[in-house]
């Protein structure tokens, strides 16, 4: 491993944004799970975030990008690496007529209300995802069976040496939850999204709606990553969404450790304490088990793990 202090002091030198040492990535976690990342970065600009890429490029040393944390599962040992994490530097929100200019690192909920109050439609159904735009991007999330990817025009990204480009829509080859990003180096910078005009009122009274639903069916006050497992069309059709079928398997309320399924819904999995990555794999992993023994299906991760050495994939792959 190279010198941390050498390249955490080059980082500063040329002003890229904030840089720690040893930063504890359950402090950066919607589950609260992670050990320390030898470097962890948070760009002030674009040009910051080229610059951190080009140094770490120049040690060869693993990156991990991530945004709000809330689909990543971090190992308990931590990233023997560089995390970069897109953030407030890269989250401004400009709104023209009906296009509305995104950064990667503006959290969904403000943009869902700004987008809103401007009387724009058509982001409801993100308003009680906490996380931010970037991720949103990258899984092509929604909800109420619902994408990101239907408002979407263009979206800015960079490579791992630091050169920007634009992706179409139809360049980002948007999926039921995922995008071509999932299976490429480059990282989301912001988009450009369309919106059709609404009614103010109604938008708010609807996004009041939603988050009032969202409240009695899921799990809030404990840390989660949201959903862990991916709908399935196939498995869908013949047995439910995954929680349905997660229940029926009398699974609700199991645990290892300090890792749950949660009581309110369960496609969700919580940290009712100290959980750690390791009880959170083999909750997740017997769950799967009793699911295929019950359906034949095998339930994939919508969750995606992360490895001390930075590699990251939907976490049943690891299994």
């Amino acid at each position: 491993m190279p010198n941390i202090k050498h390249i955490t002091r080059r980082l500063k030198e040329k002003g890229v944004g904030t840089t720690l040492t040893n930063e504890l990535l359950s402090k950066h976690s919607t589950w609260k799970i992670g050990g320390p990342a030898d470097i962890f970065v948070l760009p002030a600009t674009p040009r910051g975030l080229s610059d951190t890429l080009k140094i770490a490029g120049e040690y060869a040393l693993p990156v991990v990008i991530i945004g709000g944390g809330s689909n990543l599962l971090f190992d308990d040992a931590g990233i023997r690496g560089m995390v970069i994490k897109i953030d407030a530097g890269l989250s401004s929100i400009q709104i023209d007529h009906n296009s509305i200019r995104v950064g990667a690192g503006a959290w969904v909920p403000c943009l869902a209300r700004a987008v809103g109050n401007a009387g724009l439609a058509g982001l409801e159904h993100v308003i009680g995802i906490p996380g931010t735009f970037g991720g949103l991007l990258f899984m092509n999330g929604g909800s109420q069976r619902r994408s990101i990817s239907e408002c979407v025009r263009k979206v800015r990204v960079m490579d791992r040496k630091g050169k920007q480009q634009e992706f179409s829509r139809q360049e980002c080859r948007f999926g039921y939850r995922t995008s071509v990003f999932q299976y490429s180096d480059f990282i989301i910078l912001g988009a450009e999204i369309e919106c059709p005009s609404g009614n103010p009122g109604l938008i708010h009274q609807e996004m009041l709606a939603i988050l009032r639903s969202r409240s009695k069916k899921f799990p809030r006050k404990l840390p989660n990553c949201g959903s862990v497992f991916v709908s399935d069309p196939a498995l869908y059709d013949s047995f439910g969404p995954p929680g349905k079928i997660i229940e029926d398997c009398n699974l609700k309320g199991a645990a290892v450790g300090d890792a749950m399924v949660a009581p309110q819904h369960a496609n969700f999995i919580v940290n009712t304490g100290r959980a750690t990555s390791a009880q959170v794999i083999t909750l997740i992993d017997t769950v799967r088990r009793k699911v295929h023994a019950r359906t034949k299906y095998w339930l994939r991760c919508e969750v995606r793990y992360v490895s001390t050495d930075g590699v990251i994939k939907p976490l049943h792959q690891f299994l």
